[in-house]
Formats: structure tokens, sequence, C-alpha cells
């Protein structure tokens, strides 16, 4: 088991690129004025650059240079990730060529994980936009993990926000109706036309405003973070490797002092309250501060947030190897939970939502984040349980743990110094 354990961990410290508490993310703001939609779209430079090479001369840094002589291709890829269906048909991308189009220079933001492409694209539809679908493609064949984080209006109107996965087909994004437009019917949707990049693919389209659509794109991204949050997986395991142990005092034959050890725990009961324990903790504490952070409360700086997030996985693996706080670990959960919390905000910040618009993707994307907290615990638990008294488990302990701090003290260093050594 120690061999599995530890070849897992090697996983995490070599996957592809990625922040550790970030997935993959880009962001959509999509209005619709008459006939004509327009877009931008910031696209991350890791992600493009693993889908491009952009990087030419190989050095792990991205130069502006290299971004701007490549945007021809970048603007290609997003063009191509992005399909607005104007009531079942496909609008014509608007190029400078030809009406509604504009030469737009080339951009960069940043967001909380680094620097993004700023795109800005425009289409021009058949008619004015009644009802609007969105085949969101960005990414679908090199990393199923993305996500858009969409945001879209008509004109000046309040911004509405969904969650869309490359690949899913068409979406509905629910518009206000056009002035004027109540009680008339839509035109009927074209036949499914063959499936080209200019022309809407066939499919039925699903309406992500309906029920509970909306707050349901967000739950599915709460799992989707902590899933693929590595540090937050560490911190987690850190805390279920000694759950089905206690710590038992006795006398040093040797020394004729009193010490304490690690024995498999016997009641299976008092460890499951234990775990609970340390989960609600967990999750109480990151509540606080993900909501402090989304609505602006606290905002502290993303380089101190991440280092301390790495610092807390360092100690929590460290402290099963040498114990200060072998009882109640609860209360040390707590503690860096509060941390942790203000990683998990950065998805959601990153949005760029009012705080009106904030309540339900806060409550979802919080939900998902248990849930998939949930599904590591009912994992790992029942393993542990069964090993517990082996000497492979005592081994997979020791050897686990000190893969884990050592593994978060590379990310502690990169994070600290800007440095790149592993993933995360």
């Amino acid at each position: 088991m120690i061999r599995r354990l530890l070849a897992a961990l090697a996983l995490v410290a070599i996957a592809g690129p990625a922040a550790a508490h970030k997935a993959s993310d880009a962001y959509v703001t999509l209005r619709v004025a008459g006939a004509d939609v327009s877009a931008q779209l910031d696209i991350a430079l890791r992600d493009l650059d693993r889908d491009l090479d952009l990087d030419a001369d190989a050095d792990d840094r991205l130069s502006w240079r290299e971004v701007r002589t490549r945007w021809s291709d970048i603007a290609a890829l997003a063009r191509v990730g992005l399909m607005p269906i104007a009531d079942g048909v496909a609008c014509t991308p608007a190029t400078p060529g030809n009406a509604g189009g504009t030469e737009v220079p080339p951009a960069l933001a940043t967001h909380s994980d680094g620097r993004y492409a700023v795109v800005r694209l425009s289409w021009h539809c058949a008619a004015a936009v009644q009802r609007l679908a969105a085949d969101y493609r960005l990414f679908a064949r090199t990393d199923p993990t993305h996500r858009g984080i969409v945001r879209y209006a008509r004109g000046d109107g309040p911004l509405q926000l969904v969650v869309l996965s490359p690949g899913a087909g068409q979406v509905r994004l629910r518009l206000p109706e056009l002035p004027g437009a109540a009680g008339t019917t839509p035109p009927a949707p074209a036949a499914p036309p063959t499936r080209l990049s200019t022309q809407a693919p066939a499919g039925t389209e699903v309406d992500a405003n309906s029920g509970l659509g909306a707050f349901g794109g967000f739950v599915r991204e709460g799992i989707h973070h902590i899933l693929v949050g590595y540090d937050h997986i560490l911190f987690l395991l850190s805390l279920l490797l000694p759950s089905v142990w206690q710590r038992r005092r006795e006398t040093d034959h040797a020394t004729g002092r009193m010490r304490a050890r690690w024995v498999p725990a016997t009641d299976g009961r008092r460890a499951l309250v234990g775990v609970l324990q340390v989960v609600t903790a967990f999750t109480l504490a990151h509540s606080i501060t993900l909501a402090l952070s989304v609505f602006d409360v606290l905002d502290p700086p993303s380089r101190w947030v991440e280092s301390t997030i790495a610092a807390s996985v360092v100690l929590a693996a460290l402290n099963n190897v040498w114990p200060l706080i072998a009882e109640a670990r609860w209360k040390l959960t707590f503690v860096f939970g509060l941390v942790h919390g203000f990683g998990f905000a950065s998805a959601l910040k990153d949005a760029g939502l009012a705080h009106g618009d904030l309540v339900w993707p806060l409550l979802g994307f919080n939900l998902g984040v248990e849930i998939g907290q949930l599904c590591i615990v009912g994992l790992v638990l029942p393993l542990a349980w069964s090993l517990r008294s082996t000497r492979s488990y005592r081994g997979a302990f020791a050897g686990g743990s000190l893969a884990i701090a050592g593994i978060a003290a590379l990310w502690l260093a990169q994070r600290t110094f800007d440095l790149s050594l592993i993933a995360g």
C-alpha cells in the first residue's frame, strides 16, 4: 500500500500544469444588442500554452512578444470555442471585413491565478435575437475538466450567470424578452444543419436557467474545484490518515518515562465522530472566509493566501509524525480551514459578479465543495479502517505524511518566491 500511496502523491507533483486550488476556467461576458452578439473571453495563458505551444524559447515563461505574435491563433481558438445560436440558427462571425467587425488589439488581464488573454469577438445574427443559446467547446479535446464561467445580458441589462462545460451542446441562455415582443411567437428553429464551426450543432437545447439549472451548475463547479484542488485534497488526506488511530500513553521500559504513540483504534463509532468533527470544522471555517472574501469584507493578497495554504498542508502532515496536537484536531482544522476558504473564493471572485448575484452561486459552490469533500472521505476512510492494524498502513502513514509535507513544502517555496518547481 505504501508504494501505491507514494506513487499517487508523485502523480500529484508531476500532474499537468494547473494552480493547486484553481481549476481551468475561462471567463466570458456575452451581450446581445438587437441582431448583434459580442463577447469578451478571458482565457488563461497556461491553457493556451498547452494547446498552442506559445513558449517559443522553452524557458517556462511567456513573454508579451510570444503571446502577441501568436494572437491570430489565440483568437481563432477562442472563436471555435464559442458559438452563439439565435432562434435555432448559428450567428455569423463578424470580422474587420464585414458588418459589425472591428480590429481589436491584443490585451492581457490578471486574475487570481495568473495572466489571461483577453479576446473580444462579435457575431451578426439573421434577425433581432429573441432566444439565445451557446455551444461552448473551448478545450473540449484537451481538458475535459475545463469550465466556462459565462455572464450574459441583453444590452446594458443585469448580467446573469451560468457555468458551461465544453462539449455539452446547445445551452439556452434565458434573455429578457425584446421590447414589444410579449405574446409573440419566436420563429421556429431551423432543421439541424451539418456540424460545422459556423453552423448550429444538432442536438437538444438545454435551458441552463430552468428550475435549479443555474444553482446546479455551481454545485458541479464546487465538486470540480475540490476534486482538482491538489492542496485541499492533500490537506484532507493529512487529516484522515490518523483518524483510524488513537494516541495511547504508556511507559517506556528502557527509560521508565511515559510516552505516547499511535495505536489502531478499537471504537469505530468514536473514530467516525472524530472524522465528522474534523470535516465539520473545515466546512464551517472555509464557509466563513469564502463568504467574507466573495462579498469583499476581507480580501487578503492572493500570494499570501496560496503560501499559507501550502504551509497548512506542511504542518498538518508533520503533525501526524511529530504530534503537537493529537487530540481535538478539529481545532487545528478550523484555523487552517479559514485560510482555505480564501483559496476557494478565487473561483467565484474572478467571475466579477455584483454582490446581489453571488448568493445562489455561493451556496451552490459551497455545497459542491462539501459533496466533493465527502466523496474523498467516503473513499479513504473505509480503506484506512480496514488496514489500520497492518504494518503496511503504519509505513504508509509515516511515509505518506512525509511525502505530503515534502510536496507542500515545494508549493510553499514556489508560491512564496514565485518559482516554477512542480504543478501547483
